[in-house]
């Protein structure tokens, strides 16, 4: 933990993650703290960047996007440049909820959300093929989800 989170602060970070929906009122009277308090320290956190957005947390199935899938790129060339351009390019991709570089078998692996295979295919033909410098994708797809999770332990 960063040195400079007090244990209010992270009191604050931890009941956020949880529910962001509180107001300052409520935050100050579970930490016993007064209102302006609260409202400082949340300013300050959003500042320093520790709290970088808030926002509301779906139900992906309720809005179809039942079929979560994890693709796994591997790029032809790994120049910085290589690398830059796609991240740019399949950042712009709507059904690409996260993207991360990885070590090991491959380049990247992607969070995709789609409403079917149906669509899966279309955005995998379409969009992710259509990309340069890509050599291959494997594609996982979720069975059932266990947990899913946005609060980190503090």
């Amino acid at each position: 933990m960063n040195n400079e989170l007090d244990p209010t602060d992270t009191e604050i970070l931890r009941i956020l993650q949880n529910d962001a929906t509180l107001t300052n009122k409520e935050l100050a009277f579970q930490l016993n703290k007064s209102i302006a308090t609260i409202h400082e320290r949340i300013k300050k956190l959003k500042e320093q960047g520790y709290i970088k957005r808030i926002v509301a947390v779906l139900d992906r199935k309720k809005i179809n996007k039942g079929l979560l899938a994890f693709p796994q790129v591997l790029l032809k060339e790994h120049a910085a440049d290589s690398l830059v351009e796609f991240e740019k390019e399949v950042s712009k991709f709507s059904e690409v909820m996260e993207c991360f570089q990885m070590t090991g078998s491959c380049d990247f692996i992607l969070r995709v959300a789609t409403s079917d295979m149906d669509s899966y295919h279309l955005f995998l033909r379409n969009k992710l093929a259509t990309l340069p410098n890509i050599s291959t994708v494997q594609s996982f797809f979720v069975l059932s989800e266990t947990k899913s999770d946005t609060a980190y332990p503090l």
